[in-house]
Order: C-alpha cells, then structure tokens, then sequence
C-alpha cells in the first residue's frame, strides 16, 4: 500500500523500501534515522540507502517528527470493546503510557470483526504509534504502508510488518488444558473453535490437533459471543451418535454457551461432560460450576506492549515477548464419565 504526493502521485513508503532490501521496516527506519550503528551491519545500511535513493523514497518529515513523540499519543486497536478482556489490556497499556507522559486512544473495529473505516485519515498526523491486537484483521489493512510504529499483540512473531511483538504463550494454554484433561482420562473432544480468522486461534488448534492425535476430536467454530456458541454446541451435542466426554473452547464467552446447551439437554458437568474456557474472565466464575480456563495476564499484556511501543520509538528494536499463562482448574472438569 502506498501513500499519495501532495501533487497526486504515489510516493514510496518505508514498507516498500524494508520489502525490496528483505529486512523490517524498523530497519529502515534505524537506518535513514541514522541510529542503525551498532544495531544493523554497515552492509545492510547501505543497501537500505541505496533502495531508498532507487525508489525515490522521501521520509515523512511529520511522520518522523511524531516518532521522536511529540504527540505523545499512541493508538491501541482492538476487535471490540464489550469483551473483557480487552478492556484490561486498555487498563495496562493506559497506566504504562501515563507513566511516560504518553496518551492511548482506543480504536475498536466495528461489530467485534467486521470490516472498519480507515481509522487513519484524519487521525494519522496526531499519533506517534499503533499497537494493535491481531484479532482486528479488517483494521490491520488501513495500518499497512503507513509510516506510524506499529506493535503487534498476539500475532505472528514473524511477520515483518511490526516493529515488535507481544504475545501470550497461548500454545502452552492449550497444552495445559490438553494435559489436564488426559489425566482425567478423556479421550472423545469437541473443539468448539473461534470463527475468527486470527494467529492465536490457529495456534490453539494446531496445538489441540497434535496434543490429541490418536483421541476422537471433532472441531466446531462460532462466533465468539454466547448465543452463537449456544446454537453450534446444541447441533454437536445433539447429533445422534456418541458424544464427546469433554469440550474444550476458545473462550470463555463459549464455554458458557456449552454450559447452557448442556443444562438444556439433560447433561450434568462435569459428570457427563467437561467444559474448559479461556480468558479467566470474570464470567468464569460467576457460572456454576465455575470454568477450567486458561488464564491470561491481560493487564500485563497491555502493558508490554505500551513498553515495547516507547522502546521502538526510542529507537531501540524489542525482542519478540511471550508471557505465561496458567490453567485455573475448577468445578467444569472432572474425570471421564465410564462407557
């Protein structure tokens, strides 16, 4: 994606500079900010300069301005605000900013998912950075080619377009709840996935197909909010035909759609079935019985990333973080129920 000239043009972007050398455009900007010694080989600078001069790349004068923070605002996307969890992650983000005199607007993609307006058209000249969760895919397109720093939260470590990456180490989450359940001797699940198209929902699943090779599973996916996952738990669960002794969802909000199509059709939990969550919202324990979930240091989240953020603007080049989780084992599990 490239940005426009005043006089009707299309003007290179640093992103297409990073692309045609194959280096991040963090890089780029270490390098045509002349901060790269010691942080990038005199070999790399110089192809990065040359490339630059090739395409006609001018830096955006205001753009570098906003990185040396003299907005002192930065921008966190997330997919939706009436999800808990990223309310936290606001939480930390806005007290890791306070503290260095920075700002955080929010920016939630309309509908949870759907496709967004182009948060940047006016709202670009006025921040000096991006953070944004992965969830947010419709979103992301507007943030591509822009010369605004952008971490990412949750998504993949490899993907160049970042400057940074925070992540949970939700693959260690899943193996938790995969091992735990083993021991109580299930070995017949119903994944009730994510309809999101995210990097951590393909990382959960991967992780459930290999932890449970040689089980019977059985993968349904839902929008994430309580009455889809009410329906698509109903028609797995209802089928004729043996039923899965354990379900392992997404989320919280999904686990407790398989709580209610449960009560409905007569099963007790954890006796007949199992339900594990992930999140450890507040919701979690305000079911009975309260969720197995995989808990997730939101506020910590939302705070690495703030850090990271101040780190690229400072021109530093962070390290790619996971931070752990845990598994809160309560009343939704229990051993498998005999044949």
């Amino acid at each position: 994606m490239q940005s426009h000239d005043p006089l009707g043009g299309a003007r290179p972007t640093s992103r297409d500079v990073a692309r045609a050398v194959g280096v991040s455009q963090a890089t780029v900007s270490l390098v045509l900010g002349e901060k790269w010694r010691g942080r990038v080989s005199e070999r790399t600078a110089e192809s990065v300069r040359a490339t630059a001069h090739e395409l006609g790349y001018r830096p955006n004068v205001a753009a570098r301005n906003l990185r040396l923070g003299s907005t002192r605002t930065a921008m966190l996307v997330v997919p939706a605000l009436t999800n808990e969890f990223f309310a936290h992650v606001y939480t930390g983000a806005a007290l890791a900013a306070a503290r260095h005199g920075f700002g955080v607007v929010l920016y939630p993609s309309p509908d949870g998912v759907g496709p967004a307006r182009d948060p940047f058209a006016s709202a670009q000249a006025a921040l000096d950075g991006v953070i944004a969760s992965s969830m947010a895919a419709d979103t992301l397109q507007a943030l591509r080619g822009t010369d605004l720093p952008l971490v990412m939260l949750d998504s993949d470590p490899t993907d160049p377009a970042a400057a940074a990456h925070v992540n949970l180490d939700v693959a260690d989450g899943m193996r938790r709840v995969t091992d735990h359940l083993l021991a109580l001797g299930h070995r017949s699940f119903l994944h009730l996935a994510s309809a999101v198209p995210s990097w951590t929902f393909d990382v959960r699943a991967a992780v459930l197909a290999d932890a449970l090779r040689g089980t019977e599973l059985r993968t349904v996916r839902s929008p994430l909010n309580a009455a889809d996952a009410w329906s698509a738990a109903n028609l797995a669960l209802g089928a004729p035909g043996p039923r899965p002794t354990a379900v392992i969802c997404d989320d919280d909000i999904l686990a407790v759609g398989v709580l209610k199509v449960a009560r409905r059709l007569g099963l007790r939990v954890p006796e007949d079935l199992s339900v594990t969550g992930f999140d450890d919202m507040t919701l979690a324990t305000a079911v009975e019985p309260e969720l197995t979930t995989v808990r997730l240091p939101a506020e910590e989240f939302g705070r690495r990333g703030m850090e990271a953020l101040l780190a690229v603007l400072a021109g530093e080049r962070p390290e790619p973080v996971a931070l752990p989780v845990s598994l809160v084992a309560r009343g939704s599990s229990g051993p498998a129920p005999a044949s």
